[in-house]
């Protein structure tokens, strides 16, 4: 029986973690829960699932969560930091990384720097801090499994095989809700519009990425740090289905696809039980059902984002660092409808000319830089009249 962790358990990715877990009871024990806020379901969460280890964000909600115990078997932590806590616990096999944003880093570096196998959701961390995660997974013999659909896709097509046949790899987009919008029905776009995807039911701040494709654009710099491409040999195609989640180009000249429904209990169930593969439940592609498949190039007008994302991780360095922070804050900006949608990949553009690039030796160098793009953010938005 495998041991989990599960940081950001009350998120859309955390919930999905634990309905698996459920359904495969005789096979993974939870022993560990970290969430932000929503205390009231972690509540229910641990009445249900009897974890050794929790944590929460405020001092005030670990002190509620102590009142509903029965007994002291349940370690509770609390603080900006107890996430680590639970990354590092002792007995853990697994840690799924889920935590939305820079929020999820530290926590996912410790359960590396405690040679954890990760299953992870949190695309922030290797986007922000790729070469430091890879090399201390590389040093300590930590594994790293990816859940977002299209890197598990990737994962488990290249399985057994040499980088030196890769001629590239092409990550799939569903267009998100503003495929067949115009360049001016983009500017005056919703908030509701925007969080209403076409295929997923995600969180808030990775519908509104999903809808801008900065998303794609994260995936880029993740898929460079965990399958050690070269930025060229990743490409992102509009393919409105979303069947096939990613494909693998060869040297010699086949293609190989992975296709699946989109449920992303699929690819949470692959990396929980990996190396094996249990049998499901879960929907399968009925090959007569399917449409005639479509692909599209992204139009780099409609979404900058994408473009932006590409140029921060050729400019490599700190540069990614920035663009992750600048879009952190503009989608909250945008969430709080102090700025347009329009305004999110302008503001990001900004604060990367704003920027001359560093070398990242160290987690404390991406966290200062972090935090510079952040209070840089909200100033030249002040500045530029971006905010509403």
């Amino acid at each position: 029986m495998k041991k989990i962790c599960i940081l950001g358990s009350t998120g859309s990715i955390g919930r999905s973690v634990l309905e698996v877990v459920e359904k495969y009871h005789k096979n993974f024990k939870v022993i560990g829960l970290s969430a932000g806020e929503n205390f009231e379901l972690l509540i229910e969460q641990i009445k249900k699932f009897s974890p050794e280890i929790v944590s929460i964000r405020k001092k005030e909600h670990a002190n509620e969560i102590k009142k509903y115990i029965k007994n002291n078997s349940v370690k509770v932590c609390w603080g900006e930091d107890s996430a680590k806590e639970v990354a590092s616990y002792p007995d853990c096999d697994i840690v799924v990384s889920s935590i939305v944003g820079i929020s999820g880093l530290l926590p996912t570096y410790e359960a590396i720097k405690s040679g954890k196998t990760v299953a992870l959701a949190n695309k922030e961390s290797l986007v922000t801090a790729g070469p430091i995660l890879m090399e201390e997974a590389k040093r300590k013999n930590a594994k790293i499994i990816p859940i977002d659909s299209e890197h598990n896709a990737i994962f488990q097509l290249l399985k057994n095989t040499e980088r030196k046949e890769i001629k590239k790899t092409i990550i799939t987009a569903s267009g998100g809700p503003f495929l067949h919008h115009s360049l001016d029905e983009m500017s005056n776009v919703t908030v509701e519009e925007a969080l209403t995807h076409p295929k997923w039911k995600m969180g808030k701040k990775i519908s509104i990425d999903s809808a801008s494709m900065m998303n794609k654009g994260l995936e880029i710099i993740e898929a460079r740090w965990l399958f050690d491409l070269h930025p060229d040999q990743i490409e992102v195609y509009i393919h409105p289905q979303s069947i096939i989640h990613s494909l693998v180009e060869f040297i010699d000249g086949s293609i190989i696809a992975y296709l699946s429904q989109n449920d992303m209990k699929i690819p949470i169930q692959y990396a929980l039980f990996y190396p094996k593969r249990p049998t499901s439940m879960i929907k399968r592609v009925n090959l007569e059902d399917l449409a005639p498949f479509e692909f599209y190039k992204v139009d780099p007008k409609k979404f900058p984002c994408l473009s932006l994302s590409i140029q921060a991780l050729k400019e490599g360095e700190s540069m990614p660092i920035v663009l992750n922070a600048a879009n952190e804050i503009a989608v909250n900006l945008f969430l709080q409808r102090k700025i347009k949608f329009t305004y999110i990949p302008e503001l990001i553009e900004k604060i990367m000319n704003n920027h001359k690039k560093e070398k990242i030796e160290n987690i404390e160098t991406v966290l200062k830089l972090d935090r510079w793009a952040r209070a840089k953010s909200f100033e030249i938005a002040k500045k530029s009249g971006g905010i509403n």
